[in-house]
């Protein structure tokens, strides 16, 4: 992690903090995303191929669901851009005060995506029910403008830098 002035800035703690649980919360996230194509497509739990496989596996490409985290935490660091550490008198450290906040903020980011079919469909195709590269390249793109549009962030990128505007 590139560190230039201040190494005890808010967000640079914020990122190592979600740096730290990026493994906890991707199982979080799948967990989620299974309960979500539960709630939208099964809500009977009727034991059909499709429901049996999305259950059953635990076991696929990891690294476009890492994608989305990460662009679940930038847009978290760049919504919540308050650089101020605040004064904390229960003997905790920034780091946990941050870790706890970034889970339950995730966990509600994912609970509310998880009611838009759009987000669930993409998701699953790019890792539960991944069948090849082409395919779920095509799902990353579509899940990570419909995660724009849906927190009304733009990314403009302009010589090389990537930058993040509220529309």
């Amino acid at each position: 992690m590139i560190e230039k002035i201040f190494p005890l800035d808010k967000n640079y703690i914020l990122r190592q903090a979600q740096f730290a649980m990026e493994e906890e919360l991707m199982d979080q996230m799948v967990y989620e995303l299974k309960r979500s194509y539960t709630y939208l497509y099964n809500p009977l739990r009727l034991m059909d191929e499709t429901y049996a496989q999305i259950l059953d596996t635990f076991e696929f490409p990891s690294d476009r669901l890492r994608l989305i985290y990460r662009q679940l935490c930038g847009i978290y660091r760049y919504k919540n851009a308050d650089n101020q550490l605040k004064m904390l008198f229960d003997g905790r450290s920034h780091f946990d005060v941050f870790k706890e906040e970034w889970e339950a903020d995730f966990i509600a980011y994912v609970k509310e995506l998880g009611q838009h079919e759009q987000y669930v469909k993409t998701l699953l195709r790019m890792t539960i029910l991944y069948d090849g590269e082409s395919r779920a390249e095509w799902a990353e793109n579509h899940c990570k403008s419909f995660i724009n549009q849906f927190f009304g962030v733009k990314v403009i990128k302009s010589h090389g830098e990537l930058k993040l505007k509220v529309s």
